[in-house]
């Protein structure tokens, strides 16, 4: 089934080049010249993947993919500009996947969007290695592979494809920890590289939505200088 990438930036030489490229490798684009007339769009009919520009008149990207997070998890991937390191923070941050700086290889685009979209199959596909058990339970943490689903004391929280997958990785075995690298490789692939900022918003973003229903979470532990582990309840299913 054709995929439809969205496609959010006020340079029309962009629009028309991404797009391209895009359509000759198999996807289909919707292309936004205007951040309001995308989240009016895409709140109707959605995309499977989102490339986002931060900097745009109206409604520039953050207020974009504040409003989208809202209502929806769709894959996010920030284009910023060269030296916007501080956008880059705040959009991963607030939720978006991926972020990629202009100027940039669309050949490089192509392979982003297509670990993401991966990424998403593999969020949602069933484990082979949980031994036909799709469900990982721990203590009063619920994941469910199949359903996208991440329960808490029973409340819902609502991730992203890159967080649910890193707290899978962390979940999967607790109490053992897991490196920045490793983290990386379990959301991004082994083909991505991320620097080790981009696992730390997302821990952070991660316990951020945990401490909106429980303040007294503290289930992901930091290990100064050696990476993150989920804590070992002893209630493992």
């Amino acid at each position: 089934m054709q995929q439809t990438i969205a496609l959010v930036d006020d340079d029309r030489n962009i629009l028309t080049s991404v797009s391209m490229a895009l359509e000759a490798e198999g996807f289909r684009t919707r292309t936004f010249s205007d951040g309001t007339d995308a989240l009016k769009s895409l709140t109707v009919q959605p995309a499977d993947l989102i490339i986002l520009d931060i900097k745009m008149p109206r409604m520039d990207g953050m207020e974009v993919l504040n409003r989208l997070r809202a209502e929806s998890q769709v894959p996010v991937i920030f284009l910023t500009s060269k030296d916007d390191e501080v956008d880059e923070v705040l959009g991963l941050r607030m939720g978006a996947d991926d972020y990629i700086k202009k100027p940039f290889s669309q050949r490089l685009l192509v392979e982003r969007i297509r670990a993401l979209l991966r990424r998403e199959e593999m969020a949602t596909a069933t484990p082979e290695r949980e031994g036909g058990n799709d469900v990982l339970t721990r203590g009063e943490l619920r994941l469910d592979p199949v359903k996208h689903q991440c329960l808490w004391k029973s409340n819902d929280i609502t991730l992203t494809v890159t967080e649910f997958l890193i707290l899978k990785s962390l979940v999967q075995r607790p109490g053992h920890v897991k490196t920045r690298d490793q983290l990386m490789d379990a959301a991004y692939g082994e083909h991505i590289y991320v620097d080790d900022r981009t696992i730390d918003s997302h821990i952070k973003r991660l316990r951020k939505k945990f401490k909106a229903v429980d303040e007294n979470f503290n289930q992901i532990e930091t290990l100064y200088g050696v990476g993150y582990r989920y804590k070992d309840t002893g209630l493992a299913a």
